[in-house]
């Protein structure tokens, strides 16, 4: 299999552990019909490849006192070498508790950051954090008022295993 390759057997096998993150290698596999070796064989390759990158608990900021969450554009300096106002923007950005992801992006801005805060108040206080940084030029603030969708990536890999043929149809 090559990388980036997967099938309908890996696909059980994230299926299984996306709706049980508890099950274990062992049931995973009898539930399977499988041999374990090939359970773990499969989830090590998918982990090599970069198909798994994790293994940690999902956290809600909401359920830690974070129920706020905001989406912050940035336009950042251009004065100098861009990468460098990059770097020093991710940098700053990183060092904000708050600040969950962040993505250099095409159009009117350069760095999308999704963020959160305690209350409406308190994200004024994470606002004022991000745009610290001398790379920050101006900033943009839409507050996500709920969420429609959550954070998911399992219907996009039942879309690649189906491959293309599926896809067109």
């Amino acid at each position: 299999m090559t990388r980036g390759a997967t099938d309908s057997l890996d696909l059980r096998i994230v299926e299984m552990f996306t709706d049980e993150p508890r099950v274990g290698v062992l049931e995973c596999s009898r539930r399977l019909g499988v041999a374990r070796g090939t359970v773990q064989a499969r989830l090590d390759r998918m982990g090599r490849e970069g198909v798994i990158r994790g293994w940690g608990p999902e956290l809600d900021p909401s359920a830690v006192g974070y129920p706020v969450t905001a989406f912050v554009t940035l336009e950042i300096t251009q004065h100098h070498p861009n990468r460098a106002a990059h770097d020093e923007v991710t940098a700053h950005l990183a060092a904000i508790p708050e600040v969950l992801e962040a993505h250099t992006i095409s159009g009117a801005g350069d760095v999308l950051a999704r963020i959160v805060a305690a209350s409406n108040a308190d994200l004024q206080r994470v606002i004022d954090s991000v745009v610290a940084s001398e790379g920050v030029v101006r900033a943009e603030t839409v507050i996500a008022l709920d969420t429609q969708i959550e954070h998911r990536v399992l219907p996009l890999l039942r879309e690649a295993v189906a491959g293309p043929t599926a896809r067109r149809e």
